[in-house]
């Protein structure tokens, strides 16, 4: 009785006083809560799984994998920076063979297109002109990372894949929300650390690029699969490994787009595989012969640690169907043709009447849905 007198006001509101606190508590508590999903949304990072295509699909159907980010930006192709408004972004890719460098930045628009604004994207490409728009790109801005061959030729090496990727083949996004605080720790990591070819196609290769950056901004989200691909890290591994870790951690925003393949006589690109789909799709029927017990082993690890659905009715971002008159405020190259350093670059690009943000607002199956960031009037 004692206890309980002390607790005891002598207005008799000791349950109403104990219940507004608890609903101050839980507004705080929501509140913060409400909050800290609006920073979140402030920016997002994309893993981009891109198709194989021609001949290497033959041999290693796995693809491509690269970074999207869409507050960050490549002040020069080594080199980033925070967006200004406006802009649409960076896209961090590892290949070898690409001047000695471990990682390049290439602005979104050339990265997909091989064209410098969203006016001059092609409506339909063929060999030709996907080989003219990379190397007139190449010659004004990449010299740097690209320079001539001999008699002004362009040079051999693998910098033709940083340029017009969606003319070959049809890049699926599986993307989640970053922070600005996260965003610039990643710029000055990257502008800090020596960027010196490390590439290595078992263990150092552009997915586990893609698994260690995106591990940056939520560690452990992406693993190594030991079982169904033998350790190797795989584009389409470090798909399945993100789509998972967000099912678990709702507060990722995660959301997923396409971008499609462009329109014309190149050859369309293939569905991405990991390492033991690929084996069992190209090899089972000479390893079932060879081998019945190693290619059930090879099945098992596959349909329980390696199969993965791609979306397949996933939100379609189609900038070639833009029109340019939709688009206004100036569009400014982004690097420099001859010096790396460079003012800040403006792509201005904002739609007329438009305040939908990249891939905030759901969409319906089918739909197309633009990159363009739109600064919010005050």
């Amino acid at each position: 009785m004692k206890v309980l007198r002390r607790y005891r006001f002598h207005d008799g509101t000791f349950l109403a006083r104990i219940s507004g606190w608890a609903f101050l508590y839980v507004c705080c508590v929501a509140g913060s809560a409400f909050f800290a999903g609006a920073t979140r949304a402030e920016a997002a990072v994309s893993l981009l799984l891109e198709q194989p295509y021609g001949k290497l699909n033959l041999i290693n159907p796995a693809g491509h994998s690269a970074i999207y980010l869409d507050h960050v930006c490549a002040e020069t192709p080594l080199k980033l920076r925070a967006c200004s408004p406006g802009e649409l972004g960076v896209v961090l890719s590892r290949y070898d063979d690409i001047s000695g460098h471990d990682w390049v930045a290439m602005p979104l628009i050339p990265y997909l297109y091989a064209v410098d604004s969203i006016g001059g994207i092609p409506k339909t490409v063929n060999r030709e002109i996907a080989e003219r728009l990379r190397d007139a790109y190449r010659r004004k801005y990449l010299e740097s990372i690209a320079p001539d061959g001999r008699d002004g030729a362009s040079p051999g090496g693998n910098w033709y894949e940083l340029l017009g990727s969606a003319f070959d083949r049809t890049i699926y996004g599986f993307r989640v929300d970053t922070t600005a605080e996260q965003d610039a720790d990643l710029i000055a990591n990257f502008n800090d650390r020596r960027n010196v070819q490390r590439y290595n196609g078992a263990f150092r290769n552009c997915a586990d690029f893609a698994r260690v950056t995106i591990n940056r901004f939520y560690p452990h989200a992406i693993r190594r699969n030991y079982i169904a691909d033998f350790g190797i890290t795989s584009p389409k591994s470090v798909a399945r490994s993100l789509s998972h870790y967000a099912s678990k951690h709702p507060e990722t925003g995660f959301e997923v787009f396409m971008i499609p393949q462009v329109k014309g006589s190149l050859p369309r690109s293939h569905s991405n595989t990991g390492v033991a789909e690929g084996i069992l799709k190209r090899y089972s029927p000479p390893l079932i012969i060879i081998s019945p017990v190693s290619t059930a082993v090879v099945f098992a690890a596959y349909v329980g640690h390696g199969r993965f659905s791609m979306p397949k009715h996933a939100p379609m971002v189609a900038l070639v169907e833009s029109s340019t008159e939709a688009f206004v405020g100036p569009q400014v190259r982004p690097f420099t043709e001859i010096a790396p350093v460079l003012p800040p670059p403006m792509m201005g690009l904002k739609p007329a009447q438009s305040d939908v943000g990249m891939l905030n607002a759901p969409v319906d199956a089918g739909a197309q849905v633009s990159l363009v960031r739109v600064e919010m009037a005050p």
